[in-house]
């Protein structure tokens, strides 16, 4: 029997609501989702010059600093439920990093831990960056804005993991290129 089968027909269970997360079990199975169906837009920003832009954020689950695409949830503000994903993601790259795009491509729907997590995310590839602000998200955020070549994107985050930081999982698509050479 396939857990599909196994797990089809129970029912999900809400054991926790909080205003941004919620705990579930279905059956024996137990994990989290976002609270009110909310989801995140995750931006691959590259600047003219072939740099990734990245963000550093103190994160409380890691109880560390975390290097991280930049990223923020979609209609998480009261009064923003419904707001689409693309505008979300312009709102939050110019947020955190101080970059505006004058185009984004959506490049799909992903899941970050699929095991223990519903939340999802869309990836957003922004194109025609332009400086506008300093960056740094919204009081209370303290987020950092990194600028890192293309050619030097294994040493920043191999240096920035031995300093004891957090390496988001979304950090690997960036080094993909150099694992998968044969």
């Amino acid at each position: 029997m396939s857990l599909e089968d196994e797990y089809r027909d129970d029912p999900e269970i809400t054991q926790w609501q909080g205003r941004f997360i919620t705990a579930k079990t279905r059956g024996r199975w137990e994990y989290v989702s976002r609270a009110r169906g909310i989801k995140a837009a995750v931006i691959l920003a590259i600047t003219p010059t072939d740099e990734f832009v990245l963000v550093e954020q103190f994160r409380i689950p890691l109880g560390k600093a975390c290097i991280e695409l930049p990223a923020g949830l979609i209609g998480d503000d009261d009064g923003g439920e419904g707001e689409d994903a693309g505008t979300a993601a312009i709102r939050e790259l110019e947020e955190e990093t101080g970059y505006r795009a004058g185009r984004m491509e959506d490049l799909g729907e992903f899941y970050s831990s699929p095991g223990m997590v519903s939340e999802c995310f869309n990836l957003f590839r922004a194109y025609d960056l332009e400086r506008v602000g300093p960056g740094g998200g919204v009081a209370g955020e303290g987020i950092t804005v990194h600028h890192v070549p293309r050619s030097q994107i294994a040493d920043f985050i191999a240096a920035r993991r031995a300093e004891g930081y957090g390496i988001d999982t979304r950090m690997m698509m960036l080094l993909s290129p150099l694992w998968l050479k044969t």
